[in-house]
């Protein structure tokens, strides 16, 4: 197995390989693999976003989201690296998950530029964060490498679409009822 080489930078609340963002404690973890450019990602998102947070909520589960760039390819200015980096921003401020729904919410389509750089620093507004660090970030260019390693490491360990979405390491449908049926399996051991 190649490793692709330790990104600079690694954004606060991150999985211990560096290559998620953790949210909640729960004991059972589900990782979601998505592409801010992803349509189907977007879907799930929406679908599953209230029973992922309640999973938190409740103790059960803790998530661990990947931030991939599968897409780069299908927009003019790699957004789907800039998406994601810009989240590893929103991370360090402890709103990866608001800041992801205000990318979901304003998904560019597949095939254009995507959003700018200034619109990706005016959605953090929207999220609750403070944009002139926030912008700073961006600028700095923090976590431009972040993505690329998030994907090898999510490639090496055979996921080849967003979303996937693995409950205590198996493979799930990315649905909310599948996901909700499959923590409470394996908070039970089975």
């Amino acid at each position: 197995m190649t490793h692709s080489s330790f990104p600079g930078r690694i954004p606060a609340g991150s999985t211990p390989e560096g290559d998620g963002i953790l949210v909640g404690a729960g004991p059972v973890q589900v990782d979601a693999f998505i592409d801010f450019l992803c349509p189907f990602c977007r879907r799930f998102e929406q679908a599953a976003e209230s029973v992922l947070a309640g999973l938190v909520s409740d103790g059960r589960a803790r998530l661990a989201y990947h931030p991939m760039n599968f897409l780069d390819e299908a927009s003019t200015t790699s957004y789907s690296t800039r998406a994601a980096a810009a989240s590893a921003c929103a991370a360090d401020q402890g709103r990866f998950l608001q800041y992801a729904h205000e990318l979901f919410a304003h998904q560019p389509p597949e095939g254009g530029a995507g959003l700018s750089d200034a619109e990706l620093a005016r959605l953090s507004q929207d999220a609750g964060l403070d944009s002139d660090a926030f912008a700073a970030s961006m600028a700095a260019g923090a976590y431009l490498e972040w993505p690329t390693f998030v994907t090898s490491r999510a490639t090496e360990a055979g996921v080849t679409a967003t979303p996937t979405v693995l409950v205590a390491g198996a493979r799930v449908r990315p649905a909310p009822h599948a996901i909700a049926e499959a923590v409470s399996e394996a908070a039970e051991g089975r």
